[in-house]
């Protein structure tokens, strides 16, 4: 039997690296859209991350996860230089480590290895490293793949994880040429399908 998946260890990694990959960039890449995101810069996408992380430890959870309770963590943060929003993320990461102990489906665990992958994305740094985001799909493919699971294991496990998170195109997903409708497909998608292709590695 495999190991069950230490989802503190993958959140802390997952928020080393990004916050790594943030303190290095330039102004310019600070502004820059992230097109996974929610109409977000790089900079809203940091202020997303610190302020889920800040609701998670205070219980201000009201209306998550829907896209006001998202936005609020962007619209407080918004003026916030970057290095404060890492400095908040990683403040919180003792305590988000705690609450992802024995939890099955650590949202804010998978919302950050989502996003760190779609910052990498964003800037042609190609995926990050396997552990990082490879036991997030492990979760969630039995819990949306459900009886097509055989049909999708030719396709790349990364493409997959990033398929599922709503982080490919319709078109893009048809391209793996599997033996499923584009319906079948839109509703292995988290978040909804996408028509907007996305940068892939």
């Amino acid at each position: 039997m495999a190991e069950p998946t230490d989802w503190g260890e993958l959140y802390r990694g997952n928020a080393t690296a990004l916050a790594e990959l943030v303190r290095g960039l330039t102004p310019d890449q600070l502004d820059a859209p992230v097109p996974a995101s929610p109409a977000w810069t790089t900079h809203e996408v940091v202020a997303h991350l610190a302020g889920g992380a800040a609701d998670s430890v205070t219980g201000r959870m009201d209306g998550a996860p829907a896209p006001e309770w998202t936005a609020r963590h962007v619209g407080e943060r918004r003026h916030l230089p970057v290095d404060d929003l890492v400095e908040e993320l990683l403040s919180h990461q003792g305590a988000v480590i705690v609450s992802a102990v024995g939890n099955p489906r650590p949202a804010i665990v998978w919302d950050i290895a989502v996003h760190h992958a779609d910052l990498r994305e964003a800037f042609g740094l190609g995926a990050p490293p396997e552990p990082l985001w490879r036991p997030v799909l492990d979760a969630v493919a039995p819990m949306m793949l459900g009886p097509i699971d055989r049909a999708v294991a030719e396709v790349a496990p990364y493409e997959l994880f990033r398929g599922l998170f709503s982080r490919r195109s319709r078109t893009q997903m048809l391209a793996w040429g599997l033996p499923l409708t584009s319906e079948q497909l839109d509703g292995i998608c988290v978040f909804g399908p996408r028509d907007d292709d996305q940068p892939m590695p």
